[in-house]
C-alpha cells in the first residue's frame, strides 16, 4: 500500500502564507483564526483598520506571522499596490471573502451604487486572482472564492445587484479552474447562506423596525433550512481550512455549498 501523509500534516498549512480579504469580521475573522491555528502566516485585508488591530492581537497567541492591510478593494490602485507591497512574500493562498450585500429595490439602483457592489464584490475578485496567478505562475497555488447561495437560488428581494455579483464570482471560480487546473492551482468556491454574521445582524435589526416583508421573509427562510438554525462563520471557515489544505488535493472548480441544507430543500 502507498505510503500516505498523516492527517496532521495534511491539515497544517505551516509553511504556507495565506492572504484573506475581509478579515476583519464575520467569515472572514472566522478563516484568519483557523488558518493561523493551522500554522500559516497570513497577510490580513479589510477596510476596517481597527477590527484588523483587534484580530491580529487576538491572534498572536499563534506562534505566526500576522500582517495586516487596510485595503478598499474597489479601488483598483490600491489593490495594485498592495501586490506591490507583497512581491518579495507573494501567497501560496488567496481567500476572496470581502463583499457588501446593502438591501436596495432594483427600480431604484443607480450607477454608481451598482459600481461599488460590483467593484468590491466581483471585481476585486478578478484582480486579486488576475496578481496570484501571474506571480504564482511557475508555482501554481489555492484560490478559494466566496458566493453566495443567493447568486444560486435568489430569496431576498432588494439584493438583484448583490446576486449577480456572486453569480459573477462563480462563473470566474469555474472558468480559472478551467485554465490553470493544469499550472498548479486548486481554485475552488465556497458558497455561504445564512450564516450568523455581523451583516445578517444588521438586517436582523431592520426587521426589528416591524418591516413585516422582511418578518415574512425570514420566516419562510428559516423553513426551508432542513438544519433549521442558523451557521456560524466559523462553519465556513472550517470548510476554507478543508480546501486550503492538502485534505482537499483533488477538489478543483468545486462549488461548496455552507447552507444548512438551505439549496438542496
Amino acid at each position: 500500500m502507498k505510503a500516505v501523509k498523516p492527517l496532521s500534516e495534511l491539515i497544517s498549512l505551516t509553511g504556507k502564507r495565506a492572504l484573506i480579504t475581509g478579515s476583519a469580521v464575520g467569515i472572514g475573522r472566522a478563516m484568519a483564526y483557523r488558518f493561523a491555528e493551522a500554522g500559516a502566516s497570513l497577510e490580513l485585508i479589510d477596510m476596517n483598520g481597527e477590527g484588523l488591530k483587534v484580530v491580529k492581537k487576538e491572534l498572536s497567541q499563534f506562534a505566526t506571522e500576522i500582517n495586516i492591510h487596510r485595503v478598499d478593494l474597489s479601488q483598483r490602485t490600491q489593490i495594485d499596490a498592495l501586490w506591490e507591497h507583497l512581491e518579495g512574500e507573494v501567497p501560496d493562498i488567496l481567500v476572496n471573502n470581502a463583499g457588501i450585500f446593502p438591501f436596495k429595490s432594483f427600480l431604484d439602483v443607480d450607477a454608481a451604487f451598482l459600481e461599488r457592489v460590483m467593484d468590491i464584490n466581483l471585481t476585486s475578485a478578478f484582480w486579486m486572482c488576475q496578481h496570484m496567478i501571474r506571480r504564482r505562475a511557475k508555482r501554481g497555488g489555492v484560490i478559494i472564492n466566496v458566493g453566495s447561495i443567493e447568486a444560486i437560488l435568489p430569496f431576498e428581494k432588494g439584493l438583484v445587484h448583490y446576486n449577480i455579483s456572486k453569480i459573477g464570482v462563480i462563473g470566474l471560480t469555474r472558468a480559472l479552474a478551467k485554465e490553470y487546473g493544469g499550472e498548479g492551482f486548486r481554485i475552488n468556491v465556497i458558497i455561504p447562506g445564512g450564516i450568523v454574521t455581523p451583516g445578517t445582524k444588521a438586517v436582523a435589526k431592520e426587521i426589528l423596525k416591524l418591516k413585516l416583508g422582511l418578518i415574512k421573509a425570514g420566516l419562510e427562510f428559516k423553513s426551508r433550512l432542513p438544519l433549521n438554525r442558523g451557521g456560524q462563520p466559523d462553519e465556513v471557515a472550517r470548510m476554507a481550512l478543508v480546501l486550503a489544505s492538502d485534505l482537499s488535493s483533488y477538489v478543483h472548480g468545486a462549488l461548496i455549498p455552507v447552507d444548512g441544507g438551505f439549496l438542496s430543500a
